[in-house]
């Protein structure tokens, strides 16, 4: 295993400072806010996105910050981390174990680091720009195949592929592999990294849902790009990730 970085380091103990306040409220009743995107959020969310920022800050004072829940800071900044606490909010609050903390970094407008953890799984992965992805400690890998027939798909939101009239092209693409499963949120990319699965796209989506999820599937072996095939920056909307053999074929199947 490559000696990691000291911003590994210090993502990594801001998602384990996190991993208490979410286990904390988990098995509590907590009363839930909608915001403008009619998505939820808890106290739980602001609690560890606080202590995220707050240790990431103790270490690096002068990065940016792009987080879900607060006031961003990115004007001029050479480093932007980027912070979703609760990646699978829904999930959470029905107490569906399918949730999970993304950090990641971007260098000057590239992503090179990112950290998913998901505590009731017990997942923690990880990945440094040319360090390889690993799980739980261990080095993982993509998958191998290389005939759509024989890919596992998984995608996120349908009301998100209706509302871009893609539900077609998502059922040509279902059509036509092995298997399917719309999962949706953070575990799809766990499972893709580590070879359990080939495909993974979203019609819609938001940086800090993905940027972990970026250089993880990268580092793992795996190809990603939005749904048009265009590299993804933080104004990026949709998202493919592949485990790299089938990335032009799904690309294609977007396109007709």
């Amino acid at each position: 295993m490559k000696k990691q970085s000291k911003f590994l380091k210090v993502a990594l103990r801001a998602a384990k400072k996190a991993e208490k306040i979410l286990l904390k409220y988990y098995y509590k009743e907590i009363r839930v806010g909608i915001k403008k995107d009619l998505s939820p959020v808890t106290i739980a969310d602001k609690e560890a996105e606080k202590i995220i920022i707050k240790t990431i800050k103790k270490y690096f004072p002068s990065h940016g910050f792009l987080a879900e829940e607060s006031a961003s800071d990115i004007k001029n900044k050479d480093y932007l981390w980027i912070i979703d606490p609760i990646d699978g909010t829904k999930n959470y609050l029905r107490k569906i174990p399918l949730f999970a903390t993304q950090i990641a970094l971007m260098e000057k407008g590239e992503l090179v680091l990112g950290v998913s953890n998901a505590p009731l799984l017990r997942e923690l992965l990880y990945a440094e720009k040319g360090g390889g992805a690993y799980y739980n400690k261990y080095k993982i890998k993509v998958s191998s195949v290389r005939e759509l027939k024989q890919s596992h798909l998984l995608f996120g939101g349908i009301e998100h592929f209706a509302r871009k009239n893609l539900i077609k092209h998502l059922i040509s693409l279902i059509g036509n592999t092995r298997g399917h499963r719309g999962i949706g949120d953070f575990w799809c990319y766990h499972l893709l990294a580590q070879g359990k699965a080939d495909i993974m796209i979203e019609a819609y989506t938001k940086i800090w849902d993905v940027a972990a999820a970026k250089i993880i599937v990268e580092e793992a072996g795996g190809m990603v790009t939005d749904i048009k095939g265009k590299e993804i920056n933080i104004n990026t909307s949709s998202f493919l990730a592949t485990n790299r053999k089938l990335h032009q074929r799904v690309l294609a199947s977007f396109k007709k």
